[in-house]
């Protein structure tokens, strides 16, 4: 069992002041793979104290030098994908080559994406018809709170624009995915970011990340996680009036168009509530079909998710392997079960483990037709692999559907990208994919509604994470 006991403060790998060992259990073998230290209002204390005192000659350096030394770190994180894809394979279940590959690479997609964001951006604006300019400046000492689903693609897309700002950072991961930001840690170390820009504290949400949501001296909250866990860290926030940008849940559609071509246009979007699990906050689990097509499309998804491999995340393979804990597999089985009660129609999968394993937190590939939206799985977010169909009579029915949520991070539409071109703008969602489920790099990522606030990519989450200053002159 790997041990990362320390915290990473003003450039030092030091001990908990007060701290608690945690252990970390893999999900397909169900015992311990990993044991941290969950950190205290001391150890806050301490990094906050470290990230301000940076602050003040950090955010004095050159754009140039912030953008040779995200250069820098980009070359030392690609030396350690291998390392990277193995601990998040033990620790959150995500599928090895999955985690080689699509995991890591979200991460690297976000610190080049923030570099690429500086051709074009202007970090001074003139007023027009006036004898004034506004500036970018950087807001000072970032907390950064990230899950575990994704989690070096939510490191990156906070670390980076902070470095490229002139920020100093506070990184809590999840104690469920911990390695990953050690070994982030160790990057940034070894690419030469000066002690206090990047501090690392281990811990849970109710000791390290409210100490860090309440703290006087941390300038802004960049959180990803649950709208639940959101309201919570704005409330905490709310006493010393400090920014909060929030990525929250999501329950996102997948609107398929009256002459979409199945085969042609379904894999790209139904591949996206199998992918990681289906523990993808944007996965488009709820499948809106037009009434006149609905066996069509119970037969094409139920054949789908039925050729769906389950297996051990050690294997490579294009496979699932199971999600990350008890808690979460419990949360999923119980919805399922729900639904059965409820009256959804069960095309495929259900309860219980799937037949190829005998222990670990597996979901089987599930199913449900003749869902409504009175029931608790078309307004609950899953985060599994589990998908439901819902019928509308014509595409304002469907478009009312597809917003029938208090989400709106993403939505999906299926079918003539010509056709799509009529329903994306009214479609309250953040992101809208067309035959695909995901975002690209440099794009704004963020949601609308109760999916959270702020953007994360490119231009727009760079500026997300300055303060904006206007200067007049007599």
């Amino acid at each position: 069992m790997r041990e990362h006991l320390k915290h990473y403060i003003d450039g030092q790998w030091v001990a908990s002041e007060g701290g608690r060992r945690y252990e970390v259990i893999n999900p397909a073998t169900e015992e311990a793979c990993t044991a941290i230290t969950l950190g205290t209002e001391a150890d806050v204390d301490k990094a906050v104290a470290a990230a301000k005192r940076a602050f003040a000659s950090f955010s004095q350096t050159t754009l140039e030098e912030r953008a040779a030394l995200l250069t820098r770190i980009i070359a030392e994180y690609k030396k350690r994908i291998p390392d990277f894809a193995v601990v998040i394979s033990e620790e959150m279940g995500a599928p090895i080559s999955f985690a080689g590959t699509a995991q890591t690479g979200a991460g690297i997609g976000y610190l080049a994406g923030s570099l690429e964001a500086l051709d074009g951006f202007h970090w001074e604006e003139a007023v027009p018809g006036a004898n004034a300019r506004i500036v970018y400046e950087p807001i000072g000492v970032v907390a950064a709170i990230t899950p575990w689903n994704w989690p070096l693609n939510q490191i990156c897309a906070k670390v980076a624009p902070c470095i490229l700002a002139g920020n100093t950072v506070i990184l809590k991961p999840s104690e469920e995915c911990p390695s990953n930001a050690v070994i982030f840690a160790e990057v940034l170390d070894a690419a030469g970011v000066p002690p206090g820009v990047f501090n690392l504290v281990q811990g849970d949400g109710l000791g390290v990340g409210v100490a860090l949501t309440k703290h006087v001296d941390v300038d802004m909250v960049s959180f990803t996680g649950s709208t639940r866990a959101g309201i919570q860290i704005a409330k905490n926030a709310a006493d010393t009036v400090k920014r909060v940008h929030q990525e929250l849940g999501g329950k996102s559609p997948n609107l398929v168009l009256e002459d979409a071509d199945f085969a042609a246009t379904l894999p790209g979007t139904l591949s996206g509530v199998i992918a990681n699990t289906g523990q993808s906050c944007i996965a488009p689990t709820r499948i809106l079909v037009p009434a006149a097509r609905k066996a069509e499309a119970e037969t094409f998804v139920r054949d789908y998710f039925a050729a769906v491999k389950v297996a051990s995340p050690a294997e490579e393979g294009g496979h699932i392997g199971p999600v990350v804990n008890k808690a979460q597999w419990t949360k999923i089985q119980g919805l399922i079960e729900k639904s059965i009660e409820e009256g959804a129609s069960l095309l495929q999968g259900g309860p219980g483990l799937p037949d190829s394993v005998n222990r670990g937190y597996y979901i089987r590939p599930t199913v449900f037709s003749d869902v409504t939206p009175d029931m608790t799985i078309f307004h609950e977010e899953t985060f599994g692999p589990v998908a439901t169909i819902t019928t509308y009579t014509d595409i304002e029915d469907a478009i009312e559907l597809a917003n029938r949520t208090s989400y709106g991070l993403s939505a999906t539409i299926t079918g003539d990208p010509e056709a799509a071109k009529s329903v994306v703008g009214k479609l309250r969602a953040g992101l809208v994919a067309v035959n695909q489920w995901g975002g690209v790099k440099g794009g704004a990522f963020g949601g609308y509604k109760q999916s959270g606030n702020g953007r994360e990519g490119g231009r727009h989450g760079l500026k997300d994470f300055m303060e904006v200053k206007t200067i007049v002159n007599a």
